[in-house]
């Protein structure tokens, strides 16, 4: 595996969440936010609460797919922090 492809490794065999296919190019943050709060319930190998699990997974591809998004997707992204905030009741 090179270097570039390792987050996309991560990203799609972590023991974190098994999420959603494509639930990162969605355009809708709430859809993604639910999407990351179901997977987040049903994981039993995540690490920390189902939230940290949740935002951890959202924040880290943020990072690291962030040179590579387009501003529109980044502004998605960053739009379903807040709507996952919502969904566990931490507005």
């Amino acid at each position: 595996m090179s270097n570039d492809k390792w987050s996309q490794d991560v990203t799609e065999t972590s023991d974190a969440l098994d999420l959603e296919e494509g639930v990162f190019t969605w355009n809708d943050p709430d859809a993604i936010a639910k999407s990351l709060k179901k997977s987040a319930q049903a994981s039993e190998r995540k690490k920390g609460s189902d939230y940290q699990a949740a935002m951890s997974m959202l924040t880290f591809y943020i990072n690291r797919a962030g040179k590579d998004l387009d501003a529109k997707q980044k502004n998605v992204l960053e739009a379903a922090k807040n709507s996952l905030r919502h969904e566990f009741g931490r507005d």
